[in-house]
């Protein structure tokens, strides 16, 4: 029965999309700048696949030289169509759903929107601001432990988040959780085209110590039909690893897993593909670790550490590959840890295959993704 594996290294941009200067990212190079001002930074396992070629053809001053490709291997870069550089838009389009509009963001969002919000939780909120999660947290986050109001924020991504603390006597996760899924049909009802209502919850009992869990959840907006979809109607296993079913609304996937870490995610990876199902099917994951743990936080070397672990475990992940296996990996925006701001940043991402048939891998938009997957798994659908 046909496999493949798609992995979305979240965040894992490649160089500066042509666009750029319109979202301010003129310059913006998340891989190339890791590779120019990180001592001993490498990559074996992607490099075999062809990252280097696809670094070579951005910068002509890429300084590597490439390793011998492993048969059957392919590489790309990509370029996404959609006006956006985030999670969502970026990976709807990788399955084939571009989007000929920007989804909204705010600066802070309506009154009258909140006052709707504020109907619904029961309580007023802190913040109504764009900010970054962690400074938000911790600027209010002992007004929050004081007074119960959630932490209401957004940034330069479609998004709104709601920050609070897990513990019960003070807002409680389940609560927290619901307050999202309420936020999110609120939003569906008034036709606000916000990407993910993103419920953030968060430990500690002073500024020095608030930390964010894994408990994250995100509310998705619903995309349009996706490659997913008809894979799912064809019998094909869809099976999402990380917040795969949350990015898409859980339209498409048949089974969702997910998972704390990009180290959680890998063994979940290692475990599903070990289990060489009798049926066709597509494992879906994404790693967002690069993203959220350094790539918004502007830490390079811990950006290039979570990049040497995933090559690290993805060189020993290769020896059980098979013909004709196919896997993706990819990525569905920049964050480039030494670029202005704590944003994303748009940017041309990486494509590497093996065992890649039908169309050409040759440089294109994030749809190509989407139609090696249709190819791949065409008998069928």
């Amino acid at each position: 029965m046909p496999r493949a594996l798609c992995m979305v290294l979240d965040s894992v941009g490649c160089g500066h999309a042509p666009d750029a200067a319109d979202f301010g990212d003129a310059g913006a190079d998340t891989l190339g700048h890791l590779f120019e001002r990180v001592p001993g930074f490498a990559l074996p396992a992607l490099s075999g696949l062809g990252l280097h070629e696809i670094l070579r053809d951005l910068r002509e001053d890429f300084p590597l030289p490439s390793p011998p490709l492993l048969p059957g291997s392919a590489s790309a870069h990509l370029t996404e169509r959609s006006p956006g550089k985030d999670t969502t838009t970026g990976h709807w389009e990788l399955m084939g759903a571009p989007l000929d509009a920007a989804l909204e963001t705010f600066e802070r969002f309506p009154d009258d929107l909140v006052t709707k919000l504020e109907e619904i939780a029961g309580t007023s909120f802190l913040g109504n601001e764009a900010a970054s999660g962690t400074e938000i947290i911790s600027r209010l986050g002992e007004e929050h432990l004081c007074s119960g109001k959630p932490i209401l924020y957004t940034s330069a991504d479609s998004v709104m988040q709601i920050a609070a603390h897990e513990d019960p006597s003070i807002f409680g996760l389940k609560r927290l959780l619901t307050l999202c899924r309420d936020a999110r049909e609120l939003l569906d009802r008034q036709g606000i085209r916000i990407g993910r209502v993103i419920a953030r919850p968060f430990i500690g009992g002073s500024a020095a110590d608030f930390q964010r869990t894994s408990n994250r959840h995100d509310e998705s907006l619903v995309p349009p039909p996706t490659v997913l979809n008809r894979l799912e109607a064809a019998g094909v296993d869809t099976i999402g690893v990380g917040k795969i079913s949350d990015i898409f609304a859980g339209s498409g996937i048949t089974e969702s897993h997910p998972t704390k870490s990009n180290a959680d995610g890998m063994a979940t990876i290692d475990e599903l593909w070990r289990e060489n199902r009798a049926t066709p099917h597509l494992i879906f994951a994404n790693l967002v670790d690069f993203d959220m743990l350094y790539g918004h936080r502007r830490d390079p070397r811990g950006y290039a550490g979570a990049l040497i672990e995933f090559d690290r475990w993805l060189g020993g992940f290769l020896g059980r590959f098979e013909a004709p296996d196919l896997l993706i990996i990819t990525a569905d925006h920049g964050n480039d840890p030494y670029h202005h701001g704590t944003d994303h940043t748009r940017e041309r991402v990486p494509l590497l295959t093996l065992n890649a048939v039908g169309p050409a891998v040759h440089n294109g938009d994030f749809g190509l993704v989407a139609a090696l997957l249709a190819e791949h798994f065409r008998p069928l659908a």
